[in-house]
């Protein structure tokens, strides 16, 4: 029984490090360089709009909305429209899409109003994050589809 455990152990590592030996460097690198422009472009706009407990934190809304329509427009593009390149949704999707965005920021704020018994404005601002976002990506998704086209 012990060998087989043991077996078993060696078997994950294994596994574990032929995973990390396939690691494609150029996408971490793609990974890298979005999240670092996304990071700042939301720390740039965090400290222009900072956030008071009691009121709507716009900083966080606002690039959680934004962050979803780029990344509805740009998955569509990049999966429907242009050939497929690993790097390209590495850097836009992945790194610059998810530093930009920011769900667990979303969740303290929301648990401040709730201690803080700013319940309808706490319900109010979840509520208008999902749908807000759920619309942004269902626009993007349709204004890519249409090749940039409104009408």
């Amino acid at each position: 029984m012990e060998r087989d455990r043991q077996l078993l152990i060696t078997a994950d590592s294994g596994a574990a490090q032929s995973a990390f030996s396939r690691v494609d460097t150029r996408e971490l690198a793609a990974i890298f360089i979005g999240g670092c422009l996304g990071a700042v472009l939301r720390a740039i706009l965090a400290r222009s709009l900072p956030v008071t407990v009691g009121h709507w934190p716009w900083a966080t809304f606002t690039v959680n909305i934004v962050g979803a329509l780029i990344l509805g427009w740009l998955i569509t593009r990049l999966q429907e429209r242009l050939p497929p390149t690993m790097y390209t949704r590495a850097l836009l999707a992945t790194g610059f899409c998810g530093a930009l965005t920011t769900f667990s920021t979303l969740m303290l704020e929301l648990l401040a109003m709730i201690e803080h018994s700013h319940l309808l404005l706490a319900l109010s601002y979840a509520a208008a994050s999902i749908i807000g976002g759920l619309a942004a990506v269902e626009l993007a998704t349709k204004f890519a589809r249409r090749g940039g086209r409104l009408g």
